[in-house]
């Protein structure tokens, strides 16, 4: 699930109506389903009351209160630091957790390093379970690279290569780690039908957020802030129906990240065409081809502010330190993406990165060679990226055809606004989107070349600093909202 160089782990758009009509649906049901169940239960760290009201229950943990649900439950925690691991599985299906309070409200890890690691909330295998309006920190892997140490984590079967649940929605989210071996902040993977909303991440040595192993996502990200990451957002092997939006990605060692994976969060490859193939198991099956530049694009990353990933001091685990550094956005072996309308400025290598990824690599006989092909870059304005000078800094850089037969053709640029260096030079003319078919781009020993230097400057960062904790976030403006009547919300 993380991002390397060398080996990889880690919606026509939904139209808005559409998504927003299927999520409308989904929430419908659960919230029909708490209406008539009314149960509430409430997570105090004070003494348990002797009496409550019918349907309402005390608990001290909020794991007690996890267990004690069925579909429809609200738990509502008040504000205080609960050193606990949280752990939702599949009879808990359709519940709400909620905190009072975003600031007030801690699940702490408290660094701890454990064999085997320690994970904040965890959702496995469960379908239409909400996160809202909380903070988790400093739950910690065994090692840098070892398990655990995952935040917020809906975990639909790690390593399965299917979908193993459907639902999930986490809004007012808070994660960092102010140690070294923080992996993940808001995780989601085999899973699809999702949102995140006004959620922020920092410190974690592979990303901040993380979405992977869902072909067709159908899912949004909405109002994150992402920053002090190895990786803003990454996303291994997720595409189709998929929008990231409305985001700030800054001082990241790398900004945002889709990504072909192999083996890892499987099936591969990313592909963010509409009508896209099936994904290939176990090396069965072709890789995505498209005709021509002229084809409906659904994940899609818009309207963003993407700033500064410039952070080499950065926590980084021994993957996402082997990436190419120092990128806005950075497509290693992706299909079909769109990016529009975001402003991607002061990044030290490219603002957009775009790779052929053989993987693993050096090859071997498990190697895919994953194309760079059918992506879209409209009307971004750029400034101020390429300051770390090198072969291929600039604004936009995007290389194909070295290995092989590759086909990373009908890739398009239209509506950019550039001010520094474009690898093709002008390139709005021979891959503009005014042209059906573009060919490969730049294919040369010089790209891989260049790559290789950012990764090994990336790899050989001089310091590895831990993060400090964020600034207070903001809260829920009524988190009574949509809540069954009880004690705290009268």
């Amino acid at each position: 699930m993380q991002l390397t160089w060398s080996t990889t782990r880690s919606v026509a758009r939904l139209s808005r109506g559409v998504f927003v009509a299927v999520l409308a649906a989904a929430c419908f049901g659960v919230l029909a389903s708490a209406a008539g169940a009314a149960e509430v239960d409430i997570v105090t760290q004070g003494e348990l009351p002797t009496t409550a009201p019918r349907h309402v229950h005390y608990f001290n943990t909020i794991q007690a209160a996890v267990d004690a649900t069925k579909a429809g439950a609200w738990v509502l925690i008040e504000p205080g630091v609960y050193d606990e691991e949280v752990k939702v599985t599949r009879p808990h299906n359709g519940i709400f957790i909620r905190g009072m309070d975003r600031n007030g409200v801690i699940v702490d890890g408290q660094n701890k390093i454990v064999p085997g690691g320690r994970n904040g909330i965890e959702v496995y295998k469960a379908n239409k379970v909400w996160i809202e309006n909380l903070t988790v920190r400093n739950f910690e892997r065994e090692t840098t690279d070892g398990p655990g140490g995952n935040e917020i984590w809906w975990n639909g079967g790690e390593g399965s290569e299917k979908n193993g649940a459907h639902g999930w929605w986490g809004r007012y989210l808070t994660a960092y780690d102010t140690g070294l071996n923080g992996g993940y902040g808001i995780f989601t993977n085999n899973e699809t039908e999702g949102e995140w909303e006004n959620i922020y991440a920092s410190g974690f040595n592979d990303s901040g957020i993380y979405l992977g192993a869902c072909a067709e996502c159908k899912a949004r990200i909405n109002k994150a802030t992402m920053e002090f990451n190895a990786l803003g957002y990454s996303g291994s092997n997720s595409g189709g129906n998929l929008i990231i939006e409305n985001s700030i990605f800054r001082h990241n060692t790398t900004g945002v990240a889709p990504n072909s994976e192999n083996p890892g969060d499987g099936p591969p490859p990313q592909n963010g065409a509409c009508e896209h193939s099936k994904p290939l198991h176990k090396h069965k099956g072709k890789l995505p081809e498209f005709s021509s530049t002229e084809f409906a694009h659904c994940t899609i990353i818009r309207d963003n502010l993407i700033t500064e990933n410039d952070d080499l001091s950065a926590p980084a685990n021994g993957s996402s330190a082997a990436a190419p550094w120092g990128a806005g956005i950075e497509l290693p072996g992706d299909y079909g993406d769109l990016v529009e309308h975001n402003e991607i400025t002061n990044n030290p290598s490219d603002g957009v990165l775009a790779f052929e990824y053989p993987n693993p690599y050096p090859p071997t006989s498990e190697t895919i060679y994953f194309q760079n092909a059918g992506n879209k870059v409209a009307d971004n304005t750029f400034s101020g990226n390429g300051y770390r000078g090198g072969s291929y800094a600039g604004d936009v850089a995007f290389q194909g055809g070295d290995f092989g037969s590759m086909k990373s053709t009908n890739n398009c640029l239209t509506g950019n606004s550039f001010a520094d260096a474009t690898y093709p030079a002008e390139i709005e003319g021979t891959w503009g989107c005014q042209n059906k078919t573009t060919p490969n781009p730049i294919s040369s020993y010089s790209f891989l070349e260049y790559l290789i230097e950012l990764q090994a400057e990336s790899e050989n960062r001089p310091t590895t600093e831990a993060v400090g904790p964020p600034p207070a976030q903001p809260t829920m403006a009524n988190p009574c909202e949509n809540v069954p009547t009880n004690p705290l919300c009268p």
